[in-house]
């Protein structure tokens, strides 16, 4: 069912399904009756405030769930802000958003205060996410409630859930995959949300909860099948917001779930296409999106219901890739025979050579790792050369040792290839590669590593 933003979905839920679960959160439960009623409690209390944009440190707890529930309702702009994030990136952030009132920690809070803004004005029905910045510096998209619920049941529409489900969110409320797919997605289909207790319980949530239906990214997909962490009675596993490796693709086939891979951009509001047959990578598109490929391969995507309203205050940069309606992804893709899209990589994920040449970095680092055992590794251009940063791991032998060591490793590779894409040098990461919530590398911060 569509519904035109929170309001209409929650109060339709607690109308028609008022005893039927809507939240649990550890041991605590809502009836869909109760958590609209607690959602208008927390409205009245925004609207006494007097303020205009509530910014959310997005923690996945039910009270954070309420809480911007309720400020929606109460007619507030909403930034939805990564919990995870170190604390002084939150300035910035929040003086750029026009926020003027805080939900969450309470110390946090507190000292971030100060750095509230006079707030905004018309900023009802706006929800404003931040772009997972794996190629330049996060932006904040213009959503609506509106375009948020249209998503929602743009991707039910192809994976349906019934009110006998338990949807597990384990994923941050601050990125649009986790909040369309592990928070909207089952509310919207009045299933039951179970919220995830934190970190410290990804191993053990899917036991205590007993999902039937869970949204993950690929990093922790892996995490939980290694861990042997999912429930027997899970029947369908969504995964998103990035490339998943074939080897957890089929470990977690295995497990005897419906497995569904998704694409989806946070300015669409989130999913764009669905796998629904054994093949992950070949998607069937939502039924509000059209879908086509530009003369260079880029995915180009027209959905007026879920589309962005813009990068908030660049209008510049929105109009780079909002022409007419349709959104220039930035995306590669392909249609194969049966019409269903395939996601081949991003064009910012392409280094352009010295001698003119490209090269796709997903495919070429992916040879890299498996050469060197699936290291943690990325290419970079330097003086016009790929060069190879990889984290250093240590051991005995002295960095130069090292270095000669993988350039030996790789050397059978780069015989295949043109002398030009071939690694020319080694640089060690003494920490873990810079990578998004979603475990997407951020390419635009590599280069202090070059540089260290």
């Amino acid at each position: 069912m569509r519904f035109n933003d929170f309001d209409d979905l929650l109060k339709n839920n607690a109308e028609t399904l008022p005893d039927h679960t809507a939240l649990r959160f550890g041991e605590k439960r809502w009836t869909y009756r109760e958590l609209y009623e607690a959602v208008c409690a927390e409205a009245e209390a925004y609207k006494a405030t007097g303020k205009t944009c509530l910014g959310i440190l997005a923690d996945g707890s039910a009270d954070c769930v309420i809480a911007l529930f309720g400020a929606a309702k109460a007619g507030l702009q909403l930034v939805l802000l990564d919990a995870s994030l170190p604390d002084e990136a939150y300035p910035m952030l929040l003086a750029y958003t026009d926020a003027d009132i805080l939900w969450g920690d309470e110390e946090l809070c507190g000292e971030l205060t100060p750095h509230l803004s006079g707030g905004v004005q018309n900023g009802a029905g706006k929800v404003l996410f931040f772009t997972s910045g794996t190629t330049s510096r996060s932006k904040a998209v213009e959503l609506t409630q509106h375009s948020l619920c249209q998503s929602a049941w743009n991707g039910s529409s192809l994976l349906p859930l019934s009110e006998d489900d338990t949807l597990l969110c384990l994923l941050p409320l601050g990125h649009v995959f986790g909040f369309v797919c592990g928070l909207l997605w089952g509310l919207s289909c009045g299933a039951a949300v179970a919220l995830g207790r934190g970190p410290r319980h990804y191993a053990d949530d899917c036991l205590y909860y007993r999902p039937t239906a869970i949204s993950v990214v690929p990093l922790l997909l892996g995490f939980l099948l290694k861990s042997r962490a999912l429930d027997p009675e899970l029947k369908l596993i969504l995964i998103g917001a990035g490339d998943c490796p074939a080897p957890i693709l089929k470990a977690a086939k295995m497990t005897g779930a419906r497995v569904s891979f998704g694409y989806g951009l946070t300015e669409t509001s989130s999913g764009v296409a669905l796998s629904l047959g054994d093949d992950p990578y070949a998607m069937t598109v939502c039924p509000d999106d059209i879908v086509s490929i530009a003369e260079d391969g880029e995915i180009l995507i027209r959905v007026p219901t879920c589309v962005m309203q813009g990068y908030y205050k660049r209008p510049d940069e929105t109009a780079a890739v909002l022409k007419d309606g349709v959104l220039f992804t930035g995306d590669l893709g392909r249609f194969d025979e049966n019409g269903l899209l395939h996601v081949t990589g991003r064009k910012k994920d392409i280094l352009v050579l010295s001698d003119g040449t490209k090269l796709y970095l997903p495919e070429y680092e992916g040879q890299l790792a498996a050469a060197l055992g699936n290291a943690e590794l990325a290419v970079v251009l330097k003086n016009g050369r790929p060069i190879l940063i990889i984290q250093d791991t240590g051991g005995d032998a002295d960095p130069a040792a090292r270095r000669a060591a993988i350039l030996n490793a790789l050397a059978p590779l780069m015989k295949t290839l043109p002398r030009g894409q071939q690694i020319t040098d080694v640089v060690f990461s003494a920490s873990p590669l810079p990578r998004t919530a979603t475990g997407k590398i951020k390419r635009y911060e590599l280069g202090t590593v070059t540089e260290a």
